[in-house]
């Protein structure tokens, strides 16, 4: 029986949106939910970057588009994204933590959009995810990348675990997949 539960799929395939309506499912249910989950920022209607937004609605940059590197700086980069690390790794490692932490009986479960190129700059978060997929108290509903060019390794680990389910995420699937996703996260926390 899977413990986790992640969606994969192509970018702009609807993962995040389907993320979101599951947390508000489930947290309409009286389930404990908290995590994080990403958000294009646009100005002019062009994609500039991306954002971190926790469910309880701290809000800060992952990354934006940035021609020239900070002077002094070495840059993780991802394509045309500078990622601000001190950024992301304050909005979501504490979140991470207290997934971990308590002793409620029903397990609580943790979001985390998602754990891609950008995220995986940092060891903290990394080390941090590990923890909390190996947390008895929690379960992970999140999304992972498909699979394209170099494996990420964090990525693969993730998809071969024996106590993860991943759903597959497809235009033609993304309006019917909601109460698979809940009913899985669910039967998950028992």
């Amino acid at each position: 029986m899977a413990s986790h539960v992640f969606l994969t799929g192509p970018p702009g395939v609807g993962k995040t949106t389907l993320i979101q309506k599951a947390s508000e499912r489930l947290q309409s249910y009286g389930v404990p939910v908290d995590g994080f989950y990403t958000k294009e920022v646009r100005q002019g209607g062009r994609r500039t970057g991306f954002d971190v937004i926790t469910l309880s609605g701290a809000q800060g940059p992952l990354s934006r588009v940035r021609s020239q590197p900070q002077s002094g700086r070495l840059d993780c980069r991802v394509g045309q994204y500078v990622v601000d690390l001190t950024s992301f790794e304050q909005l979501a490692l504490p979140v991470l933590r207290n997934a971990c932490s308590g002793s409620d009986p029903k397990k609580k479960v943790c979001v985390i959009d998602e754990i891609g190129k950008m995220e995986l700059f940092s060891q903290p978060f990394i080390q941090a995810v590990r923890q909390t997929l190996s947390s008895p108290g929690t379960v992970v509903l999140g999304t992972i990348p498909v699979p394209k060019g170099k494996p990420l390794a964090l990525v693969e680990e993730i998809r071969n675990r024996p106590d993860v389910k991943v759903f597959s995420v497809t235009k033609e699937n993304r309006n019917h997949l909601l109460p698979d996703i809940v009913r899985c996260v669910q039967s998950s926390r028992m």
